[in-house]
């Protein structure tokens, strides 16, 4: 039993080496794909707090639990009911992430694309309304944005990022069960092969 202790140990934390080395030297070839997001995604899990009790986290083919989240407006939006119909790409992210800020102009034209039969577009910022709005005054963009605070019950954990790393986005299909999860930020043109690609 020590032994295999042991040994989980130290598989957690060769776990957190690599991520610690792709947080410095960006994402590699392998974490481009899918192979190697659901690789990453296992791993990171394994190293996570658990999440707090009750909180009911999304997991791959079943449907995700109802989050409900105000718009900038204040609206309460509820997904996945509210957005049922067509499949859903979430984004998390927040004004002090540096790759989500990169990322934002390639969702903008993903979203901006998909036309009224298309996935639909939608962001989770993870931060205070205020600094939000003062980004999307620098950087807008036109697919809705909901706010929630980041903690161990946040959007991003209940749609499956037990460890909060941003980005964060999942594909939800239309009858709202999560299809796809995506640590990390995505490079021009590289959204559009991710979200037609079903599992």
């Amino acid at each position: 039993m020590r032994t295999r202790s042991i040994l989980l140990v130290a598989l957690a934390a060769g776990v957190l080496g690599v991520v610690a080395g792709l947080a410095v030297n960006g994402p590699g070839p392998l974490l481009r794909t899918e192979l190697g997001q659901r690789a990453m995604q296992q791993a990171m899990d394994a190293v996570a707090p658990p999440p707090p009790g009750g909180l009911v986290v999304a997991k791959r083919g079943e449907p995700v639990p109802a989050i409900t989240l105000p718009d900038l407006s204040g609206t309460p939006r509820t997904l996945p009911a509210d957005f049922a119909g067509r499949p859903l790409l979430v984004n998390l992210w927040a004004s002090w992430c540096g790759p989500c800020i990169e990322e934002m102009p390639e969702l903008d034209r993903f979203a901006a694309e998909q036309g009224d039969n298309g996935i639909q577009v939608i962001g989770i910022a993870l931060d205070d309304q205020a600094a939000v709005e003062d980004f999307l005054q620098r950087i807008p963009v036109r697919y809705p944005i909901l706010i929630d605070a980041a903690g161990p019950r946040d959007a991003g954990v209940q749609l499956g990022n037990l460890r909060g790393v941003l980005p964060y986005t999942v594909l939800l299909s239309a009858d709202g069960r999560l299809l796809k999860q995506r640590i990390g930020p995505f490079v021009h043109g590289e959204l559009d092969g991710w979200a037609q690609t079903g599992d």
